[in-house]
C-alpha cells in the first residue's frame, strides 16, 4: 500500500480534531476566557513567571515535549505492524494526548501556575499529592536518564571509527555537537536581546537562526570538530557530567535568559525538518515495507496493551502535563492561548510519532530488509540503533529533495538531539520543581521543617534532581546503566502520569459543573490500560526474578489505586 494514502488520512484528521473538537473543548468545556489574569502577570518574577508572546511560548512548550520519546516509541511499536502504530499515534494524539495537554495547561493558570502533582492537592486531597509527587520523581528521573545515555551515544566517536565508519554510522553522530553547543550560545545572546535590549522578535530571531543553520553545515563538513583522533574525543562517561552540568545551568537561570530562546529557535529547527520530511516523503511515494498488523512478532509481549505502552509521547504522555503546570502556564499570557499551545503543541509532536512510523516502515529497502531489522523483540530494545533507523529513514525522504544525503543525515540528527537536550533542560526544572514541593511539604512537618526549608532553595533542589537523573544515566544494574534496565517501567510511569492527570481534571470540570466526559472517558482507557500491562508485566517479573522491577511494578499499582480512591472520594463529594 502506498504509505502517502495513510499520511494523508492522518494529516486531514490533525486539521479536523484541531478546527473542531479543540474549538468545541475551549468554548464549552473550559469556557476560556480572554479576560482573565494568568498567573504570568499575577506573579511576574522574572525567573519563573514571564509573561511571554504565543509564538516563542508554544516555541519553548513545544520543545519540551518533544523529546527522543516519540521518535524512540514509534521506531519500536512498529514492530507490530505499521498500522496499529499510525491509528494510535493520530487517535490518540487527537482524543486523549491534546486534551490531556490542554486540560493540564489550563487547570495550571487557573490555580496560580502550580504543578498537576499539587493540583492533586487543591482538588484530590493531600494523599492524592504525596503519590503523585513520587510518582512524577521517580518518571522524570528515569526518563531523563535515558535521555542522557542516550544522548551520548549520539555524540559518540568510537575508537575504532575511522572517518569513512563515522560517515555510515547508524548510532555516532558527532557532527552535532558543535552546533548543540553553538545553539546555547545563541539562545542566550537572542534572550539578551529580547528581554534587556528590547529588540523586536524578528530582528533578533532571523540572524540567530541563519547562524545555526550555518553551524550545522559546519558540523556536516567537519563532523569531529578538528579533533586529530578519536582518543581525543570525550568519553560516554565525560558526555553524561557535561550534558549534567548544562542541565543544572538551564534549570537555575532565568527561563527567558536560556530556555525560551534556545526553544523558539529549536521548534524553527523542527518545523523547518518536518516540512522537509513530509514534503520529502511525498515526493518520494514509497509503499510500506513493514506488514500492516504483525499480531505476534518474536519474543514480543502481546499487541494489546503494549503498542500502546510502547507509544506515548506520540500519542498521549504524562510527561506532558508536568511541562504544562510546570513551565508553560507560569509564562502563559492570555488564557485562551492555551488552546494553540496545549492542544496544537500535542497535535504538533504528533506529527513527528508520524513521521517515526513512515520512516521507520518504508525506507528500508523492502519487506526483507524490514524484517531482518526488526527480526525479534531482542533487536527492537536497542534504543541507538533504532534512533538511527529514524534518523537515516527521516534524511532519505530530504534527499528527495536534492539535499546531500549526509547533509541530511546531521540536519536530522540536530534536530533529534537538539529536542533531546531542550526535553532535558526544561525536566531539571520540572524536577526542581517538583523537589521544591516536596520540600514544602516537609516543612509543615516539625521535625522535618528545617530539611524542607533546604529543599526549597532552587540550587540545592536542582542539585538533587541532576543527581537522581545521574543515578538513572550511571548507576549499572547487571551491567546495564539504571535507566536502561528499568526502561520496560518508563511507558507505564508515563502513560498513568497522564491517565492521573485527566481524573484530577474530570474532578475539576465535574466540581464546577461542565461537562466531564470527554476526559473522563479518555482517563479511564487510560489508567485500565496500563494497569493491565503492569500485572502482565509482574507476572513477567516474578518468573524472571526480577526483584526490583516487581517491586516497582507493584508500587505504580498502588499508586493508581490510591489516587483512583481519592478521586472517587472527591467525586462523591459533589455529589
Amino acid at each position: 500500500m502506498p504509505a502517502a494514502y495513510a499520511a494523508a488520512f492522518a494529516l486531514v484528521a490533525y486539521v479536523a480534531g484541531y478546527r473542531f473538537y479543540s474549538a468545541w473543548l475551549s468554548r464549552k468545556v473550559f469556557q476560556l476566557d480572554a479576560a482573565a489574569v494568568t498567573p504570568a502577570h499575577e506573579l511576574e518574577d522574572g525567573v519563573d513567571y514571564v509573561p511571554t508572546r504565543p509564538l516563542v511560548l508554544f516555541g519553548h512548550h513545544y520543545a519540551s515535549i518533544a523529546g527522543l520519546a516519540p521518535m524512540l516509541g514509534p521506531a519500536v511499536a512498529v514492530f507490530w505492524g505499521w498500522l496499529p502504530a499510525l491509528l494510535w499515534v493520530v487517535g490518540g494524539a487527537i482524543f486523549v494526548g491534546c486534551v490531556h495537554d490542554f486540560s493540564a495547561l489550563v487547570l495550571s493558570a487557573r490555580h496560580r501556575g502550580k504543578s498537576i502533582g499539587t493540583l492533586c492537592e487543591d482538588i484530590l486531597g493531600p494523599q492524592a499529592k504525596a503519590l503523585f509527587l513520587a510518582l512524577i520523581f521517580f518518571g522524570v528521573a528515569l526518563a531523563m536518564g535515558v535521555f542522557v545515555y542516550v544522548i551520548t551515544v549520539l555524540f559518540s566517536w568510537g575508537p575504532d571509527f575511522d572517518a569513512d565508519r563515522l560517515a555510515s554510522s547508524k548510532t555516532s553522530f558527532p557532527g552535532v555537537v558543535m552546533p548543540s553547543a553553538g545553539l546555547m550560545i545563541l539562545a542566550m545572546g537572542a534572550g539578551y536581546l529580547l528581554y534587556v535590549k528590547k529588540l523586536p522578535l524578528g530582528r533578533v530571531t532571523f540572524p540567530a537562526f541563519a547562524l545555526l543553520l550555518g553551524l550545522i553545515y559546519l558540523g556536516y563538513r567537519f563532523p569531529t570538530v578538528g579533533v586529530s583522533s578519536s582518543e581525543s574525543w570525550p568519553l560516554g562517561s565525560q558526555w553524561v557530567w557535561i550534558l549534567l552540568v548544562y542541565a543544572y545551568a538551564a534549570s537555575v537561570l532565568p527561563v527567558w535568559l536560556l530556555l525560551q530562546a534556545r526553544d523558539f529557535l529549536n521548534s524553527l529547527l523542527l518545523i523547518i525538518g518536518l516540512i522537509l520530511m513530509y514534503s520529502g516523503f511525498f515526493l518520494m511515494g514509497p509503499t510500506f515495507d513493514a506488514p500492516a498488523i504483525n499480531p505476534n512478532p518474536e519474543g514480543a509481549p502481546p499487541i494489546f496493551p503494549f503498542v500502546f505502552i510502547t507509544i506515548a509521547c506520540g500519542a498521549a504522555s504524562g510527561f506532558h502535563s508536568l511541562v504544562a503546570s510546570g513551565t508553560t502556564a507560569k509564562q502563559l499570557d492570555r488564557e485562551v492561548d492555551a488552546r494553540p499551545l496545549g492542544y496544537g503543541g500535542m497535535l504538533a509532536e504528533s506529527l513527528l510519532g508520524l513521521i517515526a512510523v513512515l520512516a521507520c516502515t518504508s525506507t528500508l529497502g523492502g519487506k526483507e530488509a524490514w524484517a531482518q531489522l526488526y527480526v525479534n523483540w531482542a533487536a527492537v530494545q536497542g534504543l541507538g540503533d533504532k534512533l538511527g533507523v529514524f534518523i537515516r529513514g527521516s534524511a532519505s525522504f530530504i534527499e528527495e529533495l536534492g539535499v546531500p544525503g549526509d547533509l541530511a543525515v546531521t540536519l536530522v540528527a540536530m534536530v533529534v538531539v537538539s529536542f533531546a537536550l531542550t526535553t532535558l533542560d526544561s525536566a531539571t526544572r520540572l524536577l526542581r520543581f517538583n523537589v521544591e514541593e516536596i520540600g514544602a511539604a516537609l516543612a509543615k512537618r516539625g521535625a522535618l521543617r528545617p530539611f524542607g526549608l533546604l529543599l526549597q532553595n532552587r540550587f540545592l533542589a536542582t542539585g538533587v534532581a541532576c543527581g537522581a537523573i545521574a543515578f538513572f544515566a550511571t548507576y549499572e544494574i547487571d551491567g546495564r546503566p539504571a535507566g536502561l534496565a528499568l526502561w520496560q517501567l518508563f511507558g507505564s510511569t508515563n502513560q498513568l502520569i497522564a491517565g492521573l492527570a485527566l481524573i484530577t481534571a474530570t474532578v475539576y470540570l465535574r466540581q464546577k459543573g461542565r461537562n466531564f466526559w470527554p476526559l473522563a472517558i479518555p482517563a479511564v482507557v487510560m489508567i485500565a490500560i496500563t494497569l493491565f500491562s503492569l500485572s502482565l508485566k509482574i507476572g513477567d517479573f516474578q518468573t524472571q526474578g526480577e526483584t526490583l522491577l516487581l517491586g516497582l511494578a507493584v508500587g505504580l499499582i498502588l499508586i493508581a489505586f490510591g489516587v483512583g480512591a481519592t478521586a472517587i472520594a472527591a467525586l462523591r463529594r459533589v455529589d
